[in-house]
């Protein structure tokens, strides 16, 4: 396949599909749903709304802190402004092209501070992988108290939980044995492969090496509460959320989590999805989708407006690595 008609896919596929998704949500409302929750949005407390963008740009900022804690082993100290600008450059990538962003911050970094990209990569990789285990733990606590409602949603949509796992621990069992297949492998294409995941994994083992271990717990639990935090005010911006407890803002913000994957960072799918799951505890559609709504246009603004900005200074302030 041509290499630009494959790029082209890459990003008007999920793009259509959040097109779709909007497209859903507008098509399955009448004109006064669709006017109300017009007014919704309009009518939200913009006091909660601006509590939560600086929310988000606290976990921006704590994530960049948090990626310097990783690189230190690898002998490796960015400028606050270069981690953060990085980290910033994938978050607006991902919104064109679903996870993208972890590639091209990794590329970024590793090109403004002449890193390996793999070593680099493979700290990236370790993030994500606390991340999830950290949702996990989130998913955890929800389960529990919210039990019936969770398993009654999944069932109402076919969705099998057991198997999901079930494949979830297949695909990890093939992707061990593949690598070692590989590092047993002389072709020469595959040697490369193996030099890559061997970097990947020089990358991953930082975190085995960190000094600041107790520094790097502490952005970890400052990232993710700020994450649910965001959820947590927002709800109160519009009157018909504001008395959601916990247990349901969690559910919401996992299903919403797992969402924002599916489309270009969540357009369309994401109002629809937390909607959805509101919807199980009596939240009207339009005060739903006018949550999932002002909640992915905020946060999607932040990363638009600081991705554009880092892509604007990082060769400024890296001139003297050029000149």
């Amino acid at each position: 396949m041509n290499k630009n008609l494959s790029k082209g896919m890459k990003i008007a596929i999920p793009l259509l599909l959040g097109l779709i998704f909007v497209w859903y949500s507008i098509s399955t409302s009448s004109a006064d749903e669709l006017e109300l929750m017009w007014q919704q949005i309009k009518g939200a407390n913009f006091y909660w709304i601006t509590l939560s963008i600086v929310m988000g740009i606290i976990a921006h900022v704590s994530r960049a802190i948090r990626w310097k804690f990783l690189l230190a082993p690898l002998n490796c100290n960015p400028p606050f402004y270069n981690s953060f600008f990085s980290v910033m450059v994938g978050y607006l990538s991902n919104l064109g092209i679903p996870r993208s962003g972890e590639l091209l911050r990794g590329a970024t970094l590793a090109s403004y501070e002449d890193l390996d990209f793999d070593s680099t990569f493979g700290t990236i990789v370790t993030e994500r992988i606390i991340d999830m285990l950290c949702l996990l733990v989130i998913i955890g606590f929800a389960m529990t108290s919210q039990a019936p409602i969770i398993i009654e949603f999944f069932a109402e949509r076919n969705i099998n939980l057991g198997l999901s796992f079930a494949v979830m621990i297949i695909g990890v069992a093939l992707v061990y044995l593949t690598y070692k297949l590989i590092q047993k492998s002389k072709n020469k294409w595959i040697l490369k492969i193996s030099d890559f995941l061997n970097g990947l994994l020089n990358g991953m083992k930082s975190i085995t090496q960190i000094k600041a271990k107790r520094k790097f717990v502490f952005h970890t639990l400052l990232i993710w509460s700020m994450y649910v935090g965001i959820f947590w005010v927002t709800k109160y911006s519009i009157t018909e959320t504001a008395e959601l407890g916990l247990g349901e803002i969690l559910v919401a913000f996992i299903v919403g989590s797992f969402s924002i994957s599916i489309t270009s960072g969540g357009l369309g799918v994401y109002p629809v999805a937390i909607a959805s799951v509101l919807h199980i505890y009596g939240v009207e559609k339009t005060a739903g989708e006018a949550l999932g709504w002002i909640l992915w246009t905020v946060q999607t603004a932040i990363m638009l407006f600081l991705g554009l900005l880092s892509i604007i200074l990082l060769p400024i302030l890296n001139r003297k690595n050029f000149f």
